[in-house]
């Protein structure tokens, strides 16, 4: 017997990260299966196709008022979920990010009378833990939205044992990890080597992230400094957001002719395509979707051992990891890749391999489905 339909509303920042991309990539999926699903959000999300059949999307606006100083998204947002759970007859809030979607989602929830209204799951990606649930001014607000969500889950059990040990929560937390379907390259890898003016056989390290403050492009860019003074090779940084920042630190190191900046690119897969491996240096991270991303165009990572990265990437399966801070062993490991390519393709393989068969879709969005439907049967 085939398991009904399910409406589901998606909350998720919009932008380039790991949360607002997981997000869109799991509707598109549910979407794919069957299920109908509304997303909301003050702008559509990057990679969202709207054309696609059963996705909607509901923009929220916020207005200015002089009577208050800052505007606010919360209310407009909750009242924009409210309606649309009403008109749709939305089973579930899936928010990704507890503020203020998890809020925005109880508020909803009350407005409509919690008989008759979706069940709340919420999904943490990190800084709802690492850096706000540190703040005395943010952590009850989180603390309440979890209390009222029906489900809470994070992306890694690194994640999940931080949440459970900065928040008081009453019920348990699952992990269902992210996941990664690539896009077909348009491109071939020569075409796109071509188009970024590299060399056929110039090895080239990728980094691909937002270069917020804890990606530590500083970091990136001493260990690839390091590892360009032993060996010449280039880097390809794919920056989610304004890369001039950290350009003086570029001349400050002579790198200059040796760094392809690419800002706010769609068709990341092209890129990857053009790479032989991957570089990442984050403080923390709570799982690393680029890198899995990565991973999935079979490409070694060489990456620091901080957070949920671990349980994506397997030292000697995938890449190599070091402890956070070390610059001249991070760059010893790509000197070994960038001179050993047999290595470099077989953990490569073994990489794409694990990525498939651990944080494919097929076995992760089914994870959620059955999550929803339990709490659909039992409400809790």
């Amino acid at each position: 017997m085939t398991a009904p339909m399910l409406k589901i509303g998606i909350t998720c920042y919009p932008l380039i990260g790991g949360s607002g991309i997981l997000a869109t990539a799991l509707g598109m999926d549910l979407a794919r299966r069957g299920h109908e699903v509304h997303f909301f959000s003050y702008a559509q999300p990057v990679r969202l196709d709207v054309s696609a059949p059963r996705i909607h999307f509901h923009p929220v606006v916020v207005n200015e008022y002089s009577l208050f100083r800052y505007p606010d998204y919360t209310l407009p947002l909750a009242v924009k979920m409210a309606n649309c759970a009403r008109d749709h007859a939305l089973d579930v809030f899936h928010v990704h990010y507890a503020v203020p979607h998890a809020t925005a989602a109880y508020l909803a929830v009350q407005m409509l009378g919690e008989e008759h209204a979706p069940r709340i799951v919420t999904t943490l990606h990190g800084t709802d833990t690492t850096l706000l649930g540190q703040d005395p001014s943010y952590r009850p607000a989180i603390e309440h939205a979890l209390s009222h969500s029906d489900a809470i889950t994070t992306v890694s059990e690194s994640l999940r044992s931080e949440t459970e040990s900065t928040f008081r929560l009453t019920q348990p937390v699952e992990v269902i990890h992210n996941f990664f379907t690539p896009a077909p390259a348009l491109r071939s890898r020569v075409e796109m080597r071509r188009e970024l003016g590299l060399g056929e056989e110039e090895f080239v390290v990728v980094h691909s992230s937002n270069v917020r403050a804890g990606k530590r492009v500083d970091l990136l860019l001493r260990v690839f400094a390091a590892a360009r003074a032993r060996r010449p090779m280039r880097l390809l940084v794919l920056a989610g957001n304004d890369f001039a920042p950290f350009r003086p630190l570029l001349e400050e190191l002579g790198l200059d002719g040796d760094v392809i900046v690419r800002e706010n690119v769609t068709d990341v897969s092209d890129h990857l395509e053009a790479a032989d491996a991957g570089l990442y240096t984050s403080d923390n991270e709570s799982f690393g979707l680029s890198i899995l991303e990565t991973l999935f165009h079979a490409r070694p990572v060489v990456a620091y051992r901080v957070g949920g990265i671990p349980e994506v990437l397997v030292e000697g399966e995938a890449g190599f990891m070091h402890p956070f801070g070390e610059i001249d062993a991070m760059a010893a490991s790509l000197v070994q890749l960038a001179d050993a390519p047999e290595i470099t393709r077989r953990l490569g393989e073994s990489g794409r391999a694990r990525a498939l068969r651990e944080f494919s879709a097929e076995r992760i969005v089914p994870q959620y489905e059955a999550l929803y439907r339990r709490v659909l049967n039992s409400g809790t």
